[in-house]
């Protein structure tokens, strides 16, 4: 088997398309997240607290000068990126819990009664025990 063939068997497993589809989502969702904690729920958080913007927010270890950036501590920013972590955990957590609620439900179901035999099997039973008897 060339890598090619190879190659190929692997990337069209359903595990491993799934999994770059969750990749691919989660992306994009994590960038819906951050918008919402960055322009939707810091800025009322920060005009509560004194009109802070918390993008802003840095502790200045060293003054720009003329050849060099001023060096900081973005906590500000930490601070976003900590909601961010924050909304999506709980988001997968809620989607876990739901898939785990779905798997005791299918746990939980009693399994179905095995079919009543057929008149056919019952003869076939009843002649192989009077054989048996004898």
């Amino acid at each position: 088997m060339s890598m090619m063939q190879e190659f190929k068997k692997f990337a069209m497993r359903g595990n491993v398309v799934d999994m770059a589809v969750g990749i691919i989502i989660g992306a994009a969702f994590g960038k819906i997240v951050s918008s919402f904690v960055a322009d939707i729920v810091m800025p009322p958080i920060g005009m509560l607290i004194g009109g802070v913007d918390f993008a802003d927010l840095a502790i200045v270890l060293r003054e720009a000068t003329a050849d060099q950036a001023a060096v900081t501590v973005a906590y500000g920013k930490f601070i976003q990126t900590l909601l961010d972590f924050l909304i999506i955990a709980f988001a997968i957590f809620m989607v876990v819990k739901g898939m785990n609620s779905m798997k005791k439900k299918e746990e939980a179901a009693p399994p179905a009664a095995p079919p009543k035999p057929t008149p056919e099997q019952e003869l076939l039973t009843e002649i192989r025990d009077l054989l048996k008897n004898k």
